[in-house]
């Protein structure tokens, strides 16, 4: 399970393992009020070289794991949500790609964001791509995830 938490990258960089990662209060899942230190798992972010280490708990309860993240990110993406909806936004007024990030990333990007609105919000959103992103965060949803 992954919980976004209010961090900052430069100073996940600079401190690792030393970094403050707030425990949570509770289990998400089971509501078991004490949790484990689990460790911590690698991550790399597109404004980083090098790893970052993310914070893990377990629930002693009902064994499940929890890792946080930066909020601003979406679960299993290295860029943040600004800049892929920065990218978006450009290819869709300009016409062209961000030049700084790969272009086949880009097009990945757009495609999935093409067959989730279809899928979720009906095709009337096709030619509205944009708004159709943020509604799709809003309600939970990955606008750019490959799987619908």
């Amino acid at each position: 399970m992954v919980i976004p938490v209010e961090a900052e990258l430069k100073q996940i960089f600079e401190q690792q393992r030393d970094y403050p990662w707030p425990r949570p209060q509770f289990c998400p899942r089971c509501r078991e009020p004490h949790v484990w230190g689990h460790g911590f798992v690698v991550a790399y972010f597109d404004e980083y070289p090098a790893q970052l280490l993310l914070r893990r708990f377990r629930c002693p309860g009902c064994r499940c794991v929890i890792r946080l993240r930066p909020k601003g990110y979406f679960e299993r993406f290295h860029a943040s949500i600004h800049r892929i909806y920065e990218c978006l936004s450009r290819r869709l007024v300009n016409g062209r790609y961000v030049a700084e990030l790969s272009r086949s990333r880009q097009r990945h990007w757009m495609l999935a964001l093409q067959r989730q609105v279809a899928a979720v919000l009906g095709e009337s959103f096709r030619s509205r791509l944009l708004e159709g992103f943020e509604a799709l965060v809003q309600s939970g949803r990955v606008p750019v995830a490959g799987r619908i």
